[in-house]
């Protein structure tokens, strides 16, 4: 994993948001694209779903009109011990949600 890509992908409140929704599934069930609540668009969407993906942060599967996402959290836990973990705390803490006005460029 390249570390630059993932803390890019992570630093929208977006993305992060997906990913620590998917952490917190503990029986890492698959989930539709439009299953998240978002706050943008679906141009947007698409590219924060593309930029976790290339970030190795989710892996995607398109089915049909649509597409589903899922963790690939061994990859992640290997790589980068702890960090669902605290994603985790911070959606349930509700900071994951761009609730706190921390938005980054993405």
């Amino acid at each position: 994993m390249d570390l630059g890509k993932v803390f890019r992908a992570l630093a929208d409140d977006s993305r992060r948001q997906v990913v620590a929704e998917l952490a917190a599934d503990t029986e890492d069930r698959e989930r539709a694209c439009g299953s998240f609540d978002l706050p943008v668009k679906k141009a947007a969407r698409t590219h924060h779903f593309r930029v976790l993906r290339e970030a190795g942060m989710i892996m995607q599967r398109d089915h049909g009109n649509g597409s589903a996402v899922s963790l690939p959290r061994q990859d992640i836990e290997r790589h980068l011990p702890g960090l669902l973990q605290l994603l985790s705390e911070e959606l349930k803490s509700g900071s994951a949600t761009g609730r706190t006005g921390n938005t980054a460029a993405g």
